[in-house]
C-alpha cells in the first residue's frame, strides 16, 4: 500500500512512519538525563534550623485591677461595684495610662450551707481592668488606686515597649539566620561538600513569649505601705529553617 505525503512535507513519500520513532527515542533519551538532575538537586538538600534570642529590658508596667463588693442584694451590689469602678477608671484615665480596658465583670451569689442545705446568703460583685504604666510609675499609681476605690491586684507583669520588641525581634531573626547558616558550613566542611543555594526559607517564630504575672493581693491590705514595682528583663526569640542544596 503506498502513503500519501503530507502538503508541503520535504519527506519523501512513506518515509514519515520511519523517521518519527527515531524522533520519539531522541526527545526521550534527551529528557531523562534533566530529569535525573531536577530530581538529585531535590534530594541533595540539607535542613538546618538555627535559634536567636534578643534580651530587652522591660519599662511597662502591665497591670490588672478590680473592685470587689459584697451585699444582700445583687442590685446593691452591682450598684455599688459600679459606682466604685467609674471612679478607679476616672482616676487611671488621668493619669494617662495606656491600653486602659475592662477585662472583666461578674456578678455571683454567696452560699451558705447549713445542715447540708445551701443558702443564698448575699451576692458578690467584681469588675476588672487592665492597663499598662512606665515601671517607675506602678509603685505610687496602685496606692492611689486603691484610695480611688479598688480593693483587688489581681496581677502585674512586665513588658517591653512595642518599638523594643519589634526591634528585637528583627535582630533575633538575623542571629536565627546566621545560627542556621553556620550549623550548615560545619556540617558541608566535617563531610566534604559544596553548599550551592538555599532553595527554602521557613521563619518559624519571631514573637516575644507572654510574661508571667506578679503580686496577686488584696488591695486594702497594702494600701498604707508604698508598694515597690521593679523590672526585669523580656526575652524576644526566633527561629529560621533553611534547605540548602549541594
Amino acid at each position: 500500500m503506498t502513503r500519501a505525503a503530507l502538503p508541503g512535507s520535504q519527506f519523501p513519500n512513506g518515509n514519515l512512519w520511519k523517521i518519527l520513532p527515531l524522533a520519539m527515542v531522541l526527545c526521550v533519551t534527551l529528557t531523562l538525563p534533566a530529569l535525573a538532575q531536577e530530581k538529585e538537586k531535590l534530594w541533595r538538600t540539607l535542613s538546618v534550623s538555627g535559634r536567636g534570642v534578643e534580651t530587652i529590658p522591660t519599662t511597662l508596667a502591665q497591670v490588672s485591677l478590680g473592685v470587689e463588693i459584697q451585699g444582700k442584694t445583687a442590685q446593691e451590689v452591682q450598684q455599688e461595684a459600679a459606682r466604685r469602678s467609674s471612679a478607679v477608671v476616672a482616676f487611671l484615665k488621668s493619669q494617662n495610662v495606656e491600653k486602659l480596658q475592662t477585662t472583666g465583670i461578674q456578678l455571683n451569689p454567696v452560699y451558705s450551707y447549713t445542715n447540708n442545705v445551701q443558702r443564698i446568703t448575699g451576692y458578690a460583685a467584681n469588675n476588672t481592668v487592665s492597663f499598662r504604666i512606665p515601671t517607675e510609675k506602678a509603685g505610687t499609681l496602685l496606692d492611689d488606686a486603691v484610695k480611688a476605690g479598688a480593693t483587688q491586684i489581681n496581677g502585674i507583669s512586665f513588658v517591653a515597649n512595642d518599638e523594643a520588641i519589634a526591634a528585637a525581634q528583627k535582630q533575633a531573626l538575623k542571629e536565627a539566620t546566621q545560627d542556621a547558616q553556620q550549623q550548615a558550613d560545619a556540617v558541608f566542611s566535617a563531610l566534604g561538600f559544596k553548599s550551592k543555594e538555599v532553595v527554602s526559607i521557613q521563619v518559624n517564630n519571631a514573637s516575644a513569649p507572654p510574661p508571667p504575672m506578679f503580686l496577686r493581693a488584696e488591695a486594702a491590705k497594702v494600701a498604707d505601705a508604698s508598694t515597690p514595682v521593679v523590672g526585669g528583663e523580656q526575652q524576644v526569640e526566633a527561629s529560621v529553617t533553611l534547605q540548602i542544596s549541594y
